[in-house]
């Protein structure tokens, strides 16, 4: 069996300039969540989600664009997409809570004025909290109470909530 490189020469070096953007991507992104974090003094288990996050959006449009250098039929790859993106749509649709939290654990890690070790008072007119910042994680934040109650909030009601920081951690 004779396989012929030259054939596939263009194919081949499209697929080496994606997989080096890729990496270049994914290198510049990551240190630049690094710089931020450190910066802003966001824990490495924060900075490492907000990285997964980075490489699953980058990844996804590798798995996309390799198949369409080596000739697969666009219809076909865009039609799989599309039933693909129906598909987790309704499912996370009819999960909207898991999505905003995923969304609010970004936005509070970019934008978030408090951190752990932090004292705040959730002002909620039903059941306010008072409670230090334990972890704050992808779904939920811990927080523990006075009494030493665990609470795990969820962190699209952080977005929602007024929020006051009773004392910072340094």
């Amino acid at each position: 069996m004779n396989f012929n490189f030259s054939h596939y020469e263009a194919q081949i070096w499209l697929t080496v300039i994606a997989f080096v953007i890729f990496w270049l991507l994914r290198f510049i992104t990551h240190r630049l969540i690094k710089r931020f974090a450190s910066l802003s003094k966001k824990t490495e288990r924060r900075s490492n989600l907000i990285k997964k996050y980075v490489d699953i959006f980058l990844s996804t449009f590798l798995i996309i664009f390799i198949p369409l250098v080596w000739g697969v039929d666009s219809k076909s790859i865009f039609g799989y997409l599309t039933a693909l993106t129906a598909f987790i749509g309704v499912a996370l649709f009819a999960q909207w809570s898991i999505l905003s939290n995923v969304t609010a654990g970004v936005v509070m890690f970019f934008s978030f004025p408090y951190k752990i070790g932090d004292k705040i008072r959730i002002q909620d007119k039903d059941f306010p909290i008072e409670a230090r910042i334990e972890d704050i994680r992808a779904f939920h934040t811990m927080l523990l109470t006075t009494d030493g109650e665990y609470i795990s909030y969820p962190n699209s009601l952080f977005l929602q909530k007024s929020v006051v920081i009773l004392d910072q951690e340094e």
